[in-house]
């Protein structure tokens, strides 16, 4: 005859366990020139959540690892400043580190994937090479639902990594269902940062004002405004497409990387975030300006 188990007691219940969630913030800290700084230590770095100051739980260097999806717009008038970059892109691509990969994303009308996140840097220069010659992906420039397309992509790949998007376009463009502001939201929503290299040829936009008079709707791309809202740059690259490459991918490499744990909040709550520097930094670096993410969504839990 089997033997009985013996009953489980009350007071034995099970223990669920629950991970905390955790905020990635990209740092850049620039000195008055323009100039990355580096070496600077977590000590200096203060972190605000909704003006509360946060923990820090994990800060980084260099040495987190870097996915970075260029996103290129393919559209006639780009074809020079294409060249351009296909000329330096061993060069540029050639300060990323070991564990980091890139992709290649084109875009006019639709979007195409050419090169999927790859460490064979080597490869993605004649990819971009072969991709200036290819017909238009369609007639018409969709800068927002590309960049959109970009950070859906972004979002499906490594969770424990840095992400990043480097556009290089005109800035001139349309868009039909997607406004400035989803499209920050889904670069904050795949925890990427925004960069961008501007080929214009007519004056910068001026910032949208919501003024009774003109429809959202209308309000043409923005690539300067979404970098900041995200902490990337967006430079202009008119005549010098090259040395601004180069320049911007050192920038998104070097830069610093922490994380914190999430206050609890409501999903779908919109979250300030603010990065500053310790007095004492100040003082070492005066006019250096940071650039970070202006905040993030919550998310419901997993």
């Amino acid at each position: 005859m089997a033997q009985q188990q013996p009953a489980a007691k009350e007071d034995e219940m099970p223990i669920f366990r629950t991970t905390v969630s955790l905020v990635k913030v990209d740092i850049q800290v620039l000195d008055g020139t323009g100039r990355n700084i580096p070496n600077i230590p977590e000590m200096d770095f203060a972190v605000f959540d909704e003006n509360q100051p946060q923990q820090i739980a994990h800060f980084e260097r260099e040495s987190e690892p870097l996915d970075l999806l260029l996103l290129l717009d393919v559209s006639g008038s780009m074809r020079r400043s294409l060249e351009e970059v296909a000329a330096t892109t061993r060069a540029a691509l050639g300060q990323l580190h070991h564990g980091d990969r890139v992709g290649l994303m084109l875009f006019s009308r639709r979007t195409q994937i050419i090169q999927p996140f790859t460490d064979d840097f080597h490869d993605a220069q004649f990819k971009i090479l072969d991709s200036i010659y290819k017909e238009s992906l369609g007639a018409g420039t969709l800068i927002n639902e590309s960049v959109i397309a970009a950070a859906d992509y972004v979002k499906q790949q490594r969770p424990k990594t840095r992400r990043a998007i480097l556009i290089v376009t005109d800035n001139e463009g349309m868009h039909y269902k997607a406004l400035n502001k989803e499209v920050t939201r889904s670069i904050l929503n795949a925890d990427a940062v925004l960069n961008a290299i501007v080929v214009r040829q007519g004056p910068k936009p001026a910032p949208y004002k919501s003024n009774g008079f003109t429809n959202p709707d209308l309000a043409p791309p923005d690539v300067y405004a979404m970098a900041a809202q995200t902490g990337g740059e967006a430079l202009d690259g008119a005549g010098k497409v090259s040395e601004v490459f180069k320049h911007i991918v050192a920038g998104i490499r070097s830069r610093y990387f922490v994380q914190y744990a999430a206050p609890p909040a409501d999903p779908g709550t919109f979250r300030h975030i603010r990065v500053e520097l310790s007095p004492a930094a100040r003082g070492r670096y005066p006019g250096a300006v940071v650039r970070a993410r202006e905040g993030y969504y919550v998310t419901a839990p997993q």
